[in-house]
């Protein structure tokens, strides 16, 4: 079972992985890259701060204390157990690959970049989808950044799906104890 299970994802990795062309490249480790990313972030803090006041901080911490558990989840237990190599460490599949950016680590079960923009983008969604439909495009903007890393051959398909459920966990689990640790800071000063 578990082989035909790898097998599939090595398959799945490969048609993904090779739906690649010389002007996607650039746009692809533009959205891998996580630096890429500051100035939103940034914008993030900023439109928190001024939309919430106050309440920004604990948003902000909720939403930096879930991001930082989904990273630990996938860096610090899932890939030292699993000793999953990442597609571009396996011999086998570097000729049948398109090396876009140096491979880095050498393991990726699962994928944190998947992690962490899944945390955002649901946390973001918990916290405040239902008064600003709009942020479902987070979801969109997770799934490119994720799409970016079979692209770049950092990760199976699988390793991002495991990096999206440790996100979408830590999310749920940090708006849910926002939400407890609010209404009894609210109850506290009644």
């Amino acid at each position: 079972m578990r082989d035909a299970l790898n097998q599939a994802d090595t398959t799945f990795f490969l048609f993904l992985h090779g739906l690649h062309t010389p002007w996607l490249d650039p746009v692809m480790v533009l959205f891998t890259e996580r630096n890429t990313w500051i100035p939103f972030y940034i914008l993030l803090v900023v439109w928190l701060g001024w939309r919430f006041g106050g309440r920004a901080v604990g948003i902000v911490l909720t939403l930096a204390i879930a991001v930082a558990a989904s990273d630990q989840a996938c860096t610090s237990i899932l890939k030292p157990i699993t000793l999953r190599l990442r597609p571009c460490h396996e011999a086998a599949l570097q000729p049948l690959m398109h090396p876009v950016l140096p491979c880095g680590g050498l393991y990726g079960f699962a994928s944190s970049h998947a992690a962490n923009t899944f945390t955002l983008a649901m946390c973001l969604w918990l916290l405040f989808g239902r008064r600003y439909p709009g942020l479902r495009w987070l979801f969109l903007w997770a799934f490119v950044v994720s799409y970016s890393r079979i692209y770049v051959g950092a990760h199976y398909p699988l390793d991002i799906l495991a990096g999206a459920g440790v996100g979408t966990l830590a999310a749920t689990v940090a708006v849910s104890l926002y939400h407890s640790l609010a209404g009894a800071a609210y109850s506290f000063r009644q």
